[in-house]
């Protein structure tokens, strides 16, 4: 922060009329312990006013807001034999951005702490929750009514609306946000004056107004925008992670790579790593050998974007993650679907994240009407691939693609799993399956029609299909949530 961008915010917090739940002004006063406990309540209560951050500001009588300077050097200081600042960040649970600015104002040294607000969780120091109640700083849990509220709050704002950099300059938000990439995406011509820039960001909800030309940087800018992710520290865990692995299970890795950029921007070079990473079969073509990758183009390209677009982004330490195989790929993604993954095919897609999937929409990452999952099973029964799996965990999502198998090699439950997945495609096009239809998708002959008829039988008795019409020997069945 410059000197003058450093003034321009002192003077904004000064001309508060009085101290508030998000403001705290002090001289010398600097009880280490002390400070923490006032960082977890001046986050809590900047979240509970709808603030993006609030401050901690010393060398300023709290009377009278006047400038008197302070002898107060918080990067100076020691716990233990810990500098203070680490210390602070490390009991504070969920960690927050804490800003520590120290430097002269009107020729009064001064110390500004800019904080940011809480966002899904009440920030606790060394595992208590803190409040400001009028100028005092009390414990969360005696305010039983304003932890309510604050748990309401958080249950209101969507993670997309939260901060992932608070009160950046100008030129850092155009640093961190790779805007030339993000107005190509949204088909937005390159504006030729910089405020245009900063004032469109600001309208596509990339970034917020601060006091003093400063901007806060929303988790969606960065998480679909930013140049590198890492730069965000809450958000490098979410970006994605591809591991490749020797054979078929996790005992040796060959190579990992975790993506940098933000999902939009970088979308299209993480599907092109991904294939890249696959292995390929050879196709003779007329005169020429043809290499083609085992797993259609479209089918990852759509399981990665919902891997990124239907995650629960509130999980903490968790983010996209795909495994490539010797015999299949597996994309998984934190958070457990909105829908039954039984109905992946026709269910209308549901979001948790709807201005982050309704942004990459816009860019054409994903499309509005929920076809994904159509294109993928088509691709996968024209590439006459396995049916995928999909399946969850305790807390997670995952989509595997099998590589190619023989009929002979498939089990009972793939076999279920393709005559499932064959009606629902077909039904969704409007039509219904037969034993012809499904000898075709498997490709088993014709002779052989009697293993098909058990197939049909097993999956009936699964529960998945039913029989809608036509006799025993030309029957057509469709979903059973048809």
């Amino acid at each position: 922060m410059t000197p003058e961008e450093l003034k321009q915010l002192v003077d904004y917090i000064r001309s508060s009329p009085k101290e508030t739940e998000w403001i705290e002004f002090k001289h010398n006063k600097a009880e280490l312990k002390v400070i923490g406990e006032y960082v977890s309540a001046i986050s809590n209560g900047a979240a509970l006013h709808r603030q993006p951050q609030g401050y901690m500001l010393w060398g300023v009588d709290d009377r009278t807001h006047e400038l008197i300077g302070t002898s107060f050097h918080p990067r100076d200081s020691k716990v233990g034999n810990e500098e203070f600042e680490n210390w602070l960040l490390h009991q504070l649970n969920p960690r927050i951005d804490v800003r520590i600015h120290e430097g002269q104002v009107d020729g009064h040294a001064v110390v500004l702490f800019e904080i940011q607000a809480a966002s899904n969780l009440p920030v606790s120091f060394f595992g208590i929750e803190y409040l400001r109640v009028g100028g005092y700083k009390k414990k969360l849990k005696d305010y039983p009514e304003k932890e309510r509220a604050l748990w309401m709050l958080f249950s209101e704002r969507p993670f997309e609306r939260c901060t992932a950099a608070s009160c950046v300059s100008s030129d850092d938000l155009l640093s961190l946000v790779d805007y030339t990439a993000c107005f190509g995406l949204l088909g937005i011509p390159l504006p030729d004056n910089r405020q245009t820039i900063l004032d469109r960001l600001v309208g596509e909800k990339v970034a917020v107004r601060c006091p003093g030309d400063r901007f806060d940087i929303t988790n969606l800018g960065a998480i679909l925008f930013a140049t590198d992710l890492r730069r965000f520290d809450r958000l490098s865990r979410k970006a994605p992670r591809v591991i490749i692995y020797r054979g078929d299970n996790r005992t040796e890795t060959i190579k990992e790579q975790d993506g940098v950029r933000g999902y939009a921007v970088g979308f299209d070079g993480l599907v092109s790593y991904i294939n890249d990473q696959l292995p390929q079969n050879e196709q003779l073509e007329r005169a020429f050998r043809k290499q083609v990758r085992i797993y259609p183009e479209i089918a990852i390209r759509e399981l990665v974007a919902n891997a990124l677009i239907h995650q629960d982004l509130n999980l903490v330490g968790t983010g996209p993650l795909i495994e490539v195989f010797n015999d299949r790929m597996e994309i998984t993604n934190p958070g457990l679907p909105l829908i039954d993954t039984l109905r992946f095919i026709d269910e209308p897609p549901r979001s948790r994240n709807e201005a982050l999937a309704g942004l990459m929409r816009r860019v054409n990452i994903c499309e509005e009407r929920g076809s994904g999952i159509d294109k993928v099973i088509s691709s996968i029964e024209l590439f006459q691939l396995p049916a995928p799996d999909f399946r969850t965990t305790t807390a997670h999502t995952v989509a595997v693609l099998l590589g190619p198998r023989d009929f002979s090699e498939m089990d009972r439950d793939d076999r279920i799993r393709a005559c499932y997945q064959h009606a629902c495609l077909w039904y969704v096009s409007g039509r219904q399956i037969t034993n012809t239809t499904l000898r075709d998708r498997l490709k088993v002959a014709k002779k052989n029609y009697a293993i098909v008829s058990r197939i049909i039988r097993d999956t009936i008795d699964a529960k998945l299909i039913r029989q809608a019409g036509g006799s025993r020997k030309d029957a057509r069945y469709v979903p059973f949530w048809a």
